[in-house]
C-alpha cells in the first residue's frame, strides 16, 4: 500500500527485525537513494511488483541496481489465473537466488500450485470482510470447472477492502490461514496472513492459526512514517488511508477506474497516531504476552499451543 509500505516505515520496522513490502510506485532513483542512505535496512525489505511486462522490467532494474535486496513480493488482488502462475515461474527463472512472495489466494490447492511454480511464501487473503461469501474452490482451470461455495466465519474484515461487498467473492481469514498453512508447510513453504487484523490480539491469532508472517495495513496507517500530509479537521489531526484497489489509488496511479471494473477499496481519514515505534512496541508486547499465556517459548511454537473457540464478539464494549 502506497500510504503504508514506505521507505520511512522500513527504517523503523527494520530496527525491530520486522519486514516491509515496499510499494511498487517508487522510482528506480528513489530506490538508489534509499539504498545509499539506509543500507542496513535492505535485508528487511521486498521489492513489490504486479504481473505485467512493465512491472517485471521495473523490478529487474531495481534488483540489478540494488543487489542487496533479496526479497520479491508479487502482489495481485486475484492470484487465481494461469497468467499469474506463469509469471511466478518466469520470475523464479530470472531470479533463482531470491525469496519470492506471491499472492493473494485463499485455498490450499492454489497455495500448492504457486509453491510448485517457484514461490517461497504465499500471501493469503481475499475479501475477508463479512460472514457470508463465495470463494473459489480450485486451482486455475477452465471456467466450466471452477466451483464456488458459501462459507461462514465470524472473522474481522480488511479495513479498507470492499471486495466482498462489490463482488461477493472472499474467504474468512482465519479459515483461510488454517487451511493454507497446512498446504504450504507440507511443501516446506510459508504463508503470510494478509488482512483483517485490528489489534495485537488478531496478530497473535494469525500466528496461532499457522501463519509464518502477518501483513498489516490499517494498524500501521496514520503514522508519521506513512505517506501523505497531516490534515486538520474540526480540531482533529488526520491522515488519508486507502486500499490499492480503491478509486483514490487507481486515479492516482492509473488515471482512474477502468470502465470494465469497480473500485474494491475504501478511502478513509484515520486519526494521526504519531511515530510508528509506539504501535510496533504495542504489537510486539501483545505477542510476547500471548506466548506467555499459552505456554509458547517462542513465536514458532504458538500454533502448536493454540486452541480456537468460536465466540460472538471479540471485545467487551461496556466502556467503548
Amino acid at each position: 500500500m502506497d500510504t503504508v509500505g514506505t521507505f520511512e516505515m522500513a527504517v523503523v520496522m527494520s530496527q525491530h527485525s520486522m519486514f516491509t513490502a515496499i510499494h511498487k510506485h517508487y522510482t528506480l532513483d528513489d530506490w538508489k537513494f534509499f539504498a545509499a542512505h539506509h543500507p542496513e535496512c535492505l535485508q528487511h525489505v521486498a521489492v513489490s511488483s504486479g504481473s505485467g511486462k512493465s512491472d517485471l522490467e521495473k523490478m529487474s532494474d531495481i534488483l540489478e541496481a540494488v543487489p542487496q535486496v533479496k526479497f520479491i513480493c508479487l502482489d495481485v488482488a486475484n492470484g487465481y489465473s494461469e497468467h499469474f502462475v506463469e509469471f511466478v515461474k518466469l520470475v523464479r527463472a530470472r531470479f533463482p537466488e531470491h525469496t519470492i512472495m506471491a499472492g493473494n489466494v485463499v485455498t490450499g490447492e492454489m497455495v500448492e500450485e504457486l509453491i510448485l511454480s517457484g514461490a517461497d511464501i504465499i500471501k493469503v487473503g481475499v475479501g475477508p470482510e463479512h460472514r457470508w461469501s463465495f470463494h473459489r474452490r480450485c486451482a486455475p482451470q477452465p471456467p466450466a470447472l471452477a466451483g464456488l461455495s458459501i462459507r461462514t466465519d465470524s472473522t474481522r474484515k480488511g479495513s479498507v477492502c470492499t471486495t466482498r461487498t462489490k463482488t461477493g467473492v472472499g474467504y474468512p481469514q482465519l479459515s483461510a490461514v488454517i487451511e493454507c498453512a497446512d498446504s504450504a508447510h507440507g511443501l516446506k513453504g510459508h504463508i503470510i496472513s494478509d488482512g483483517g487484523c485490528t489489534c495485537p490480539g488478531d496478530v497473535a491469532k494469525a500466528f496461532g492459526a499457522g501463519a509464518d508472517f502477518v501483513m498489516l495495513g490499517g494498524m500501521f496507517s496514520g503514522h508519521t512514517e506513512c505517506a501523505g500530509e497531516v490534515i486538520e479537521k474540526n480540531g482533529q489531526k488526520l491522515k488519508l488511508f486507502y486500499g490499492m484497489s480503491s478509486e483514490t489509488a487507481m486515479r492516482k496511479h492509473a488515471g482512474g477506474v477502468a470502465e470494465y471494473r469497480a473500485s474494491e477499496g475504501k478511502t478513509v481519514e484515520v486519526p494521526y497516531k504519531g511515530d510508528v515505534e509506539n504501535t510496533i512496541l504495542d504489537i510486539l508486547g501483545g505477542l510476547r504476552s500471548t506466548c506467555t499465556y499459552v505456554g509458547a517459548a517462542k513465536l514458532k511454537e504458538l500454533s502448536r499451543r493454540a486452541t480456537f473457540i468460536r465466540v460472538t464478539q471479540q471485545h467487551n464494549t461496556v466502556f467503548s
